[in-house]
C-alpha cells in the first residue's frame, strides 16, 4: 500500500490493492508462492503508473521477478533499490527515470535479467557491472549514456545477450574484452557511436547468433575473424564506413540467414560463395560493388529479400532468378543492369516487390508477370523498356504502386484496371501512350497518386476522375481537348493540365489563342453555348413534371420507409432523420471522397450538421471504406480531438453518417489553398498538440487500442477556433493483441507519402505506423510542404526534409510564411516530427511521449528528449523492446525491410 500511496494511477489500473484483505495475492500485478503464500512477482506494466522508483518494492522478502515497464516512473533510480536482494528479473524499461545507473545494482547476487531501456538515464555505465556473476540480459537500450562502453563488461561470463543500441556514447571504440564473453548470443551496439575497426576478439563468440553493429561510424575492412562465427544467423553492418572487399571464407557461415552491409563503402565483385548460402536476406545496397550478379544466386531456395540498389553493378539478371526460390523483394535499383526483366521472376508467384528503376534494361514487360498473385509494388522508372503494358496485369489485384515513368511504352491503358482497387500510385509518365484515358481510373477509389504527363494521350478528361480523392494529379503535355471537370477547374490543379493544346477551362492561359475573325468566332462559341442550353432546358422541364408527379404520388410511402428505417443515435439530437434528408441536395456538397459526398446542413435550430452519404452499391465502396468502421469506431469513443459522430441511417443503399461540422475544413484545405495565411505558427503548433493527443486516446486509452492507418492533413478537420480533430475512421483497425509484428491487413490503407514504411512492405501495422503518419503531419505544418511533389525525387518528402536542414540549415526548410520570431520553437518540433518518422519503428516514441515531447517543447531542453547526432539527424531515446530480457531488432534501414524479419528474429533470439 505504501507503493499504491507513492504513485500517480490515473487509470485506477491498482483499484483491487485494498488494506482490507487478507493478503495480497488477489490484487492486479502481483503473483504468490502457492506454498508459503509471499509476493513472488510484481508486474505492473502498461499501467500508465506516475511517480518515482519506491524502495518499499524492496521489503518484499521473497520478490524475485520486479516488472514496471511502459509506464511514467520518473526521478532517479534510487541507491537502495539494490536491497532487493532477492530480484532475478528487474525490468523498468519504457519509462522516464533519469540520472545515473546505481552502480550498487551489481550488489543483487542473484540477478539475471535487467532491462533499463528507453529511460533517460545519464552518465556513464558503471564499471561495477563487471561484478555482475549471475546476469544473463543486460539491455541498456535507448537512453543517454555517454563515455565509453567499460571494457569491465567482458567479466560478465555468464553473459548471453548485451544490448547498449542507441546511446550518445563518446567516440570509441568496440572493446576488445568483449570476446570474452563467450555465452554471449546477442551483441546489439548499433547507434552507440563507434569508431574504428571490428576487433579480431569477436571471433571468439562462438555462440554468438546475432550481431548488431549497424549505425556508428566503423572503419576498415569487414574482418575475415567473423567468418569463425560457425552459430551467426545474423549480421547487420549497415550503414558504417566499412571498405574494402567483402571477406573470404563466408562459406563457413552455414548457418547464416540475414546479412546486411548496405551503407558502406565496400567495393570489388560479389563473391560467389555469399551466394551459395542458404540465405533468407541478402541486402548489398548503397556500396561500389561492381561486375555481374553471381549466376548462383538462383541457387537459394529460402531467399525472400535481395537488394543490391545503389551499386555500380552491370549485365543482366540471370534468367533463372526467382524461378526456384521463395523470392518476394527484389530491388536493383540505380545500377547498370542491362537486358530484359527476367521472365521466369514469378515463376513462383511469391514476389511482392519488383524495383529495377535507373537501369537500362530492355525489351517488353514480360507477360508472366501476371502470375505474381501477391505483387503490390513495381517501379521500372528511368529505363529502356518498350511494348505495351501487359494485359495480364490487370489481373494484379493487390497492387499498390505502379510506377512506368520514363520509358518508352507505348499503345493504350489496358481495359479491365477497375480490378486494381488497392492501387495508390499510378504512374505512366514520359512514355508513348496513346488512346483515351479509360473512365475505370476513376473506379480506383483510393488512388492518391496520378502522373500521366509527357504522352499522347487524347479525348476528353473523364469526369469519373472526380471520384477520386487525389494528393497529386498530372496530365500535362499530352493532346486532350475538351473542358475541365468541374473538380479541377480551378488554379490550384493549373500545372496539371497545361501543354495540352485543345484543353480549355476558366483557367487563365491554360488554353492557347486561336486566330481567324473575332466576330465570326464570338457567333459559334455563342451558337455552342445556346443551342445545348436550350436542349437541356426543354429536357429538364419535362424531367421536372414527370419526377414532381411520381414524389407526390409516392410520398406517404417514403415518410412510412423513413419513419421505419434504422436510425442510430450515440448523443441526444435536437433534429429529425427529415431535416437531415432535405439537406441533400447537390448545392450543399462541401467535399468528395473515396466513399462518398459531404454535404453542409444547416438546420431548423440553428444548428450546422457535417452530413457524408456514401457511395451506393453496397460492397467495398460503402462497407469497406466507410460505414461500419465509422459507425463501429466513433459511435463508441469520446474525445475532444477526436471528430464526434451524432447519428447515423442505414437503409438499403443509403447509407448516412452526420457529424459536427468543422467550419475551418481540413488541415490541408488550410495549408495548401488559398486560405493558407490563416495559420501562424501558434495555431499550427496547437493544431499538431491537438492531433496528438487524439491520436494518443486511441493508442493509449481504448480498449483495444484503435489504430487510425490514415492520418494525413486531409483527415484532420479545423473547428471555428482552429481546434483540431482527428477525422475519417473508414479504415482504422480494432487490434486485440498486436504484438511486435502488428497486425497482418490484407489492405494496405492511407495515402503516399503518409504511409509508413514497414507497413507498406509487409502489410503488418500496429501504433508505430500511426507515428509515421503523423510526423509527416508535423513536418507539413513545419514546411507548408505537401509530402508527395516531384521535387522530392524517388528518395521523398523526408529525406529532403532532413538533407535540406542538415545540408543549407533551417531557414531553408521553414515554410516562409512563418514570422522569424518562432524559429527556435519551430526547430525543436520539426525534430519531434523528424523522430516520428525513424525508418527504424523502434525508434519512434509512442504517441503519449510524442504529446509530453510537444508540451515540453518551449520547457528546458532537457525534457525534450531530441537530441542530434554527428550527421545532424534528431534521434530519441525512448521506444526498445516489447519483452522483459529481449532486444531483438526492430525494423532495420531501408524501406525494403520486413517486419517479417522481426518476428523471425524474436523467435529466433
Amino acid at each position: 500500500m505504501q507503493v499504491k500511496h507513492s504513485l500517480t494511477d490515473p487509470s485506477r489500473s491498482l483499484a483491487s490493492w485494498n488494506d482490507q484483505d487478507d493478503t495480497p495475492c488477489n490484487w492486479t500485478g502481483l503473483k504468490c508462492d502457492t506454498s508459503t503464500r509471499r509476493v513472488i512477482s510484481v508486474d505492473l506494466s502498461n499501467f500508465q503508473l506516475e511517480g518515482p522508483f519506491s524502495t518499499f518494492f524492496c521489503r518484499l522478502p521473497s520478490l524475485s521477478n520486479l516488472t514496471l515497464s511502459n509506464n511514467f516512473i520518473n526521478s532517479s533510480l534510487p541507491v537502495g533499490i539494490s536491497t532487493c536482494q532477492n530480484l532475478k528479473l528487474l525490468n523498468l524499461s519504457q519509462n522516464f527515470i533519469e540520472g545515473p545507473i546505481p552502480g550498487a545494482l551489481s550488489r543483487i547476487p542473484n540477478l539475471r535479467v535487467l532491462d533499463l531501456s528507453g529511460n533517460n538515464f545519464s552518465g556513464e555505465i558503471p564499471a561495477s557491472f563487471g561484478e555482475f556473476r549471475r546476469l544473463e540480459t543486460l539491455n541498456l537500450v535507448n537512453n543517454f549514456l555517454n563515455g565509453s562502453i567499460p571494457i569491465s563488461l567482458g567479466n560478465i561470463s555468464r553473459l548471453k545477450e548485451l544490448g547498449l543500441a542507441y546511446n550518445s556514447f563518446s567516440p570509441s571504440h568496440i572493446p576488445s574484452q568483449l570476446g570474452n564473453l563467450t555465452s554471449l548470443e546477442v551483441l546489439y551496439l548499433s547507434g552507440c557511436n563507434l569508431k574504428g575497426s571490428i576487433p579480431d576478439s569477436l571471433s571468439r563468440l562462438t555462440r554468438l547468433q546475432n550481431l548488431e553493429l549497424s549505425y556508428n561510424k566503423l572503419t576498415g575492412s569487414i574482418p575475415n575473424s567473423l567468418t569463425e562465427l560457425k552459430s551467426i544467423l545474423q549480421i547487420e553492418l549497415y550503414q558504417n564506413a566499412l571498405s574494402g572487399e567483402l571477406p573470404s571464407g563466408l562459406s563457413n557461415l552455414t548457418k547464416l540467414l540475414r546479412f546486411d552491409v548496405s551503407k558502406n563503402e565496400l567495393i570489388g565483385t560479389i563473391p560467389d560463395e555469399l551466394c551459395g548460402l542458404q540465405l533468407e536476406s541478402l541486402k548489398l545496397s548503397e556500396n561500389r560493388f561492381e561486375g555481374s550478379l553471381p549466376t548462383n544466386i538462383t541457387q537459394s531456395t529460402n531467399l525472400y529479400e535481395l537488394t543490391l540498389f545503389n551499386n555500380r553493378l552491370t549485365g543482366s539478371l540471370p534468367s533463372e532468378l526467382g524461378k526456384n526460390s521463395s523470392l518476394q523483394i527484389l530491388d536493383v535499383s540505380s545500377n547498370g543492369f542491362s537486358g530484359g526483366i527476367p521472365s521466369h521472376l514469378c515463376e513462383n508467384g511469391a514476389v511482392t516487390d519488383l524495383i529495377l528503376f535507373n537501369n537500362s534494361f530492355s525489351g517488353e514487360i514480360p507477360e508472366s508477370l501476371g502470375k505474381c498473385q501477391s505483387l503490390y509494388r513495381v517501379r521500372l522508372t528511368h529505363n529502356n523498356i518498350s511494348g505495351t503494358i501487359p494485359r495480364t496485369l490487370v489481373k494484379l489485384s493487390e497492387l499498390v504502386t505502379l510506377d512506368l515513368n520514363d520509358n518508352e511504352l507505348s499503345g493504350d491503358i489496358p481495359v479491365g484496371i477497375q480490378g486494381w482497387k488497392k492501387l495508390i500510385e499510378l504512374n505512366l509518365a514520359n512514355n508513348r501512350f496513346s488512346g483515351e484515358i479509360p473512365d475505370e481510373i476513376g473506379s480506383l477509389l483510393v488512388l492518391n497518386y496520378l502522373d500521366l504527363s509527357g504522352n499522347n494521350f487524347s479525348g476528353i478528361i473523364p469526369p469519373e476522375l472526380q471520384n477520386l480523392k487525389l494528393n497529386f494529379l498530372n496530365l500535362s503535355n499530352n493532346r486532350l481537348s475538351g473542358d475541365l471537370p468541374p473538380l479541377y477547374a480551378n488554379r490550384n490543379y493549373r500545372n496539371s493540365f497545361v501543354g495540352n493544346p485543345g484543353l480549355c477551362g476558366d483557367l487563365p492561359d491554360l488554353c492557347p489563342r486561336v486566330g481567324g475573325s473575332k466576330k465570326h468566332g464570338n457567333f459559334w462559341i455563342l451558337l455552342k453555348i445556346f443551342v445545348p442550353a436550350g436542349i437541356v432546358l426543354i429536357v429538364g422541364i419535362v424531367l421536372f413534371c414527370w419526377k414532381y408527379r411520381a414524389v407526390k404520388k409516392n410520398k406517404k410511402e417514403i415518410a412510412v420507409e423513413i419513419a421505419m428505417s434504422p436510425w442510430k443515435e450515440f448523443h441526444k439530437l435536437g433534429f429529425s432523420l427529415s431535416e437531415i434528408m432535405d439537406c441533400i441536395d447537390e448545392n450543399n456538397v462541401i467535399g468528395r471522397g473515396a466513399s462518398g459526398k459531404v454535404y453542409k446542413a444547416v438546420l431548423s435550430k440553428g444548428e450546422t450538421v457535417a452530413v457524408k452519404k456514401l457511395f451506393r452499391g453496397g460492397g467495398e465502396n460503402s462497407e469497406k471504406y466507410g460505414f461500419e468502421a465509422e459507425v463501429e469506431t466513433l459511435g463508441k469513443i469520446r474525445h475532444r480531438n477526436i471528430m464526434r459522430l451524432w447519428c447515423c441511417y442505414d437503409y438499403l443503399d443509403c447509407k448516412l453518417l452526420v457529424y459536427e461540422y468543422m467550419p475551418n475544413g481540413s488541415l490541408g484545405d488550410l495549408l495548401h489553398r488559398s486560405r493558407r495565411g490563416l495559420l501562424d505558427w501558434p495555431k499550427r503548433y496547437q493544431i499538431a498538440l491537438d492531433v496528438a493527443q487524439g491520436l494518443s486516446y486511441l493508442h493509449h486509452d481504448c480498449v483495444p487500442p484503435i489504430i487510425h492507418r490514415d492520418v494525413k492533413s486531409n483527415n484532420i478537420l479545423i473547428d471555428g477556433e482552429f481546434g483540431a480533430k482527428v477525422a475519417d475512421f473508414g479504415v482504422a483497425k480494432v487490434v486485440a493483441v498486436a504484438g511486435p509484428r502488428g497486425v497482418s491487413m490484407s489492405v494496405i490503407a492511407g495515402s503516399p507519402g503518409y504511409i509508413a514504411p514497414e507497413y507498406v512492405q509487409t502489410r503488418h501495422v500496429n501504433e508505430k505506423s500511426d507515428i509515421y503518419s503523423f510526423g509527416v503531419v508535423i513536418l507539413e505544418l513545419v514546411t507548408g510542404r505537401l509530402p508527395i511533389d516531384p521535387e522530392f525525387g524517388d528518395e521523398g518528402f523526408i529525406k529532403w526534409v532532413s538533407t535540406t536542414l542538415n545540408q543549407k540549415g533551417i531557414d531553408h526548410v521553414i515554410d516562409p510564411k512563418l514570422e522569424s520570431k518562432y524559429k527556435e520553437v519551430i526547430s525543436k518540433i520539426l525534430d519531434i516530427g523528424l523522430l516520428c518518422t525513424g525508418l527504424l519503428p523502434i525508434s519512434r516514441p509512442a504517441m503519449r511521449k510524442v504529446v509530453r515531447l510537444l508540451q515540453g517543447v518551449s520547457a528546458d531542453k532537457k525534457s525534450n528528449r531530441v537530441y542530434r547526432d554527428g550527421t545532424g539527424s534528431p534521434y530519441y531515446q525512448g521506444e526498445a523492446s516489447d519483452q522483459a530480457g529481449k532486444f531483438s531488432p526492430d525494423y532495420h534501414g531501408e524501406a525494403s525491410d520486413e517486419a517479417v524479419l522481426i518476428s523471425r528474429t524474436c523467435h529466433t533470439f
